[in-house]
């Protein structure tokens, strides 16, 4: 049986959030729980905020998209569209192949769980079978070098230990399909490295990426096409540079936000 390549597709999506309180501090509140600058739109009562609009985005095997556009533009919204976090009003995403996403490390963990625990779980959110997380599970524990930590409810753990958990567990399977917002940052200049590195070969070899970053550095070195993003909307998408002189992105702005996070990229 032939196995059949990854795809990702976006149809005419459109993603609303619902404010079920309109006053000045709950909707600014809830623009920053959510994450977007999206429209806001009032109607038979409701007010909601348009976080996509009418969105349409074909990816197959070898494509690597960056996801471009100014704080609040949509495209964390879009990233946790794709993976299935957020159902669209309108439209539909199709996806074949295994995903992986690295960003929302939190998203699933057990709190009152163990370490241990925790990467059983998570394996299986991401489609492993019990028997699977056990044959990774030695080589997990290892990269996040948490030692006896593992043993302890994740409640005990610092933002730096989760994130070293919670990353060793997305980076432990060859996903087909790799969602990622941001590069990931840490205080800690060892694993720094050795997660970058494993980025790296991750990147190498899933069959889809789709990178969203401020770092235009990074979207040249590893995206052969880029999605402009303006308030939920898709306003370009094509080639890096051809994107990228669209949205009035400079070199100057690329050198600096170069010098914040790729210093070890080429």
């Amino acid at each position: 049986m032939t196995k059949r390549s990854p795809f990702l597709e976006l149809d005419g999506v459109t993603v609303d959030f619902p404010i079920y309180s309109g006053g000045s501090r709950s909707l600014k509140k809830t623009l920053v729980s959510i994450g977007t600058g999206g429209r806001i739109k009032r109607g038979g009562g409701r007010i909601s905020i348009q976080a996509l609009k009418d969105v349409s985005i074909r990816l197959g095997h070898g494509d690597r998209l960056g996801l471009v556009g100014h704080n609040g533009a949509g495209k964390t919204t879009l990233l946790r569209t794709m993976s299935g976090v957020y159902e669209p009003t309108i439209g539909r995403v199709r996806a074949s192949g295994r995903m992986a996403t690295i960003f929302d490390f939190t998203l699933g963990l057990d709190f009152d769980a163990t370490g241990y625990e925790n990467i059983t779980l998570q394996g299986m959110l991401l489609g492993l079978t019990r028997s699977g997380v056990a044959g990774l599970v030695d080589e997990i524990a290892a990269f996040t070098d948490l030692g006896g930590y593992l043993d302890m409810p994740i409640r005990t753990y610092s933002a730096g230990m989760l994130t070293r958990l919670a990353f060793a567990v997305a980076t432990s399977t060859d996903p087909e399909l790799l969602l990622m917002d941001e590069w990931i940052e840490t205080g800690d200049a060892d694993f720094f490295q050795r997660a970058e590195a494993r980025l790296k070969t991750l990147i190498e070899r899933a069959g889809i990426l789709v990178l969203a970053s401020h770092n235009l550095a990074l979207i040249r070195h590893y995206c052969t096409s880029a999605a402009w993003l303006e308030h939920g909307q898709l306003k370009a998408i094509g080639p890096v540079e051809e994107v990228l002189a669209a949205a009035g992105l400079s070199v100057a702005n690329a050198a600096l936000a170069g010098r914040q996070s790729f210093s070890n990229a080429q």
